[in-house]
């Protein structure tokens, strides 16, 4: 099978992909002849993956920047889809030739990945594969942050920063299907294009807008105090600013770090202002709440069903592009999630 095997750590997005033929600087290798996985309990299903998600934590883990730091070598990639392959003779949820997705720790950037059956989720028919794929990480993030634990409700204001990235535009989506009042923030033209047509009620362009005043200039035209819920996958100076726009007993998530600088939250103000800090790292939740999980992404199955959540596929490629897919996700050139697809040789959609 063919699998992208990370060597060494460094910048995925810095040279071409090398192969076993040929050496490479890259930190990532093109293995054609892989061995495909075995099932490795009676409740195992192997799955062929048809497309693999690529999010900002698998770019800092091959970076060596992620909290989680795999021993080497290792296969990235956490969420995926595709067709079930083989099954073991206690699997009772799924046959050969279902459609499922799911997210591992590892793995996902391969054409084959085993998992318990408990792991995966059947997709609803005529549901499109790599739009599947796209969805546990970026939508479950979001969903689990907004709904678990922020408990939007229709009568709050929601910021989201870093709105047109790949869990951006899932926050943007799910906080107007919680009926929020949603602002949103990008750089870009197209980016606030995209947005507004997400139906976010306000969409601040950080080219040419202050985040501050637009945002006030809006909240004053509705006749609002200020933002409920802060959704924060950025960090940096941009948090700062965000918290001048803050109501008292509003709560603010701390999604990522996509600035490269983590923010201070000033325990006194947050004190004076009752402020709450939801740190979310996702992740964890697959050991700490794993029932979570599961009933976030059947709950976004379920809302992809009925249309009220849409995946916005920005940039699709082949595994031997993957520098390509990892520099679009690097350089913020992406709106909306950038992903890898097996058995078509998917180029950039620019």
């Amino acid at each position: 099978m063919e699998a992208l095997l990370c060597k060494k750590l460094g910048d995925p997005a810095s040279a071409s992909v090398g192969n076993e033929s040929e050496s490479s600087s890259s930190p990532i290798e093109v293995i054609r002849n892989y061995p495909i996985p075995q099932l490795n309990s009676p409740t195992a299903v192997r799955v062929k993956v048809k497309a693999t998600s690529l999010n900002y934590a698998n770019y800092l883990q091959i970076l060596g920047k992620y909290q989680e730091k795999p021993p080497l070598p290792f296969i990235p990639g956490s969420d995926y889809a595709g067709t079930v392959d083989a099954v073991g003779p206690a699997v009772t949820n799924f046959k050969v030739g279902d459609h499922v997705c799911s997210f591992a720790a590892l793995g996902s950037f391969a054409s084959f990945i085993v998992q318990d059956q408990s792991l995966l989720f059947g997709l609803p028919k005529g549901c499109d594969l790599v739009a599947a794929a796209a969805l546990p990480v970026a939508f479950g993030t979001s969903h689990v942050a907004l709904v678990h634990r922020a408990s939007l409700s229709s009568s709050q204001v929601l910021l989201v920063l870093g709105a047109a990235g790949g869990v951006g535009f899932s926050a943007v989506q799910i906080g107007k299907v919680c009926g929020a009042v949603v602002i949103a923030a990008a750089r870009g033209a197209e980016k606030v294009q995209f947005l507004k047509s997400l139906g976010a009620d306000h969409v601040v362009d950080l080219t040419s807008q202050n985040l501050t005043a637009s945002v006030k200039g809006f909240l004053k035209s509705r006749k609002l105090k200020g933002v409920d819920v802060l959704y924060d996958p950025v960090g940096g100076k941009l948090t700062k600013e965000s918290m001048k726009l803050l109501n008292w007993g509003a709560q603010i998530l701390v999604i990522g770090f996509a600035s490269g600088e983590i923010p201070v939250i000033p325990a006194n103000i947050t004190l004076v202002k009752n402020w709450s800090v939801h740190g979310l790292y996702w992740g964890s939740y697959s050991i700490h709440r794993p029932a979570v999980l599961e009933d976030s992404i059947q709950e976004l199955l379920s809302w992809m069903e009925k249309g009220l959540i849409t995946i916005h596929i920005s940039h699709t490629y082949s595994i031997s592009e993957a520098n390509l897919a990892f520099s679009a996700l690097r350089d913020r050139k992406a709106i909306g999630k950038v992903m890898i697809v097996f058995d078509d040789m998917g180029r950039p959609k620019l």
